[in-house]
C-alpha cells in the first residue's frame, strides 16, 4: 500500500484530501501542530472498520527542519507528498511587521522545502514518487491586503515547476493546485457578506468546497495523471483564468 502525508491535514481542505486518498487506497500519514484532537478523530474515523490501520497521525510544524526530520522519521518513506499546511493574513501591506512576513515565509515556503527535501531521497531511489503543492489564486494574480500571502504562494509555483524540472528524470512528478476561495473555517473570517460577494463573482456561482480540492488531488496523484508535471491547476470556478 503506497503511503500519503498530508500536511496541515486538520484543517477544512486537508480534512477533505485524507478522506479522498484513504478511499483511493493509500496510507495516510496526517500532519498537524496544534488540533491534537482533530488528529485523533480523524485518524480513528479513517481507521475505523479496517483490518489494519489505514491511518496515523504525527505533530510537526514543518516551518521546523527539526520538527519536520522527526516526523519523516517516524512516518517512514512517503509515496506521495501533499503539501497542505499554510497559514493567511489579511493586512495592509504598511501594516505588516517583519515578524508577520517571516512567518508567513516560514510556513507556506520554508515548510514546503523541508517536506520536499525530506520526501525525495527515497523517491529518487526508487525511481517515482508524486508531490502535490497547495499554493492559491492568489498566488497567480496577488490580492489587496493579502502581500506576504500571495508572495508566498506564488513562491511556492515557482518551486513547483523548477523542482518538476529536476527531479522529472528520476521519474518523480511535482505538481500544484491553486484554490480558489474555498468554504473553510479559514475564510469564514472574511464574513457572511464578503463571501457572498465573492460567490456571486466567481462565474460558476457558489463557493469552492474542500472536496473540490480534494479531487483535483487525487487526480494529480493516480496513474491518469502520469503525464503532467510542473503544472498548476486552478480550482476556482473561473474566478481567475
Amino acid at each position: 500500500m503506497e503511503k500519503v502525508l498530508i500536511t496541515g491535514a486538520t484543517g477544512g481542505i486537508g480534512r477533505a484530501i485524507a478522506r479522498r486518498l484513504c478511499r483511493d487506497g493509500f496510507f495516510v500519514a496526517l500532519n498537524y501542530v496544534h488540533a491534537e484532537r482533530a488528529a485523533v478523530a480523524l485518524r480513528d474515523e479513517l481507521n475505523a472498520g479496517c483490518r489494519l490501520p489505514r491511518a496515523a497521525a504525527f505533530r510537526a510544524d514543518v516551518s521546523d527542519r527539526a520538527q519536520a526530520e522527526a516526523m519523516f522519521r517516524a512516518a517512514g518513506d512517503i509515496d506521495v507528498l501533499v503539501n497542505n499546511a499554510g497559514i493567511a493574513q489579511q493586512k495592509l501591506f504598511t501594516d505588516l511587521t517583519e515578524e508577520d512576513w517571516q512567518r508567513m515565509i516560514a510556513v507556506d515556503v520554508t515548510g514546503v522545502f523541508h517536506c520536499c527535501r525530506l520526501a525525495l531521497p527515497h523517491m529518487i531511489r526508487e525511481k517515482r514518487g508524486v508531490i502535490i503543492n497547495i499554493s492559491s489564486m492568489w498566488g497567480q494574480v496577488g490580492a489587496s491586503c493579502e502581500v506576504a500571502y500571495s508572495a508566498a504562494k506564488a513562491a511556492v509555483i515557482g518551486l513547483t515547476k523548477a523542482l518538476a524540472k529536476e527531479v522529472g528524470p528520476s521519474g518523480i512528478r511535482v505538481n500544484c493546485v491553486a484554490p480558489g476561495v474555498i468554504d473553510t473555517p479559514m475564510n469564514a473570517a472574511f464574513g457572511p457578506e464578503v463571501l457572498r460577494g465573492l460567490a456571486e463573482d466567481t462565474p460558476l456561482g457558489r463557493l469552492g468546497r474542500p472536496e473540490d480540492i480534494a479531487a483535483a488531488v487525487s487526480f494529480l496523484a493516480s496513474p491518469e495523471a502520469g503525464f503532467l508535471t510542473g503544472q498548476v491547476l486552478g480550482v476556482n470556478g473561473g474566478f481567475v483564468i
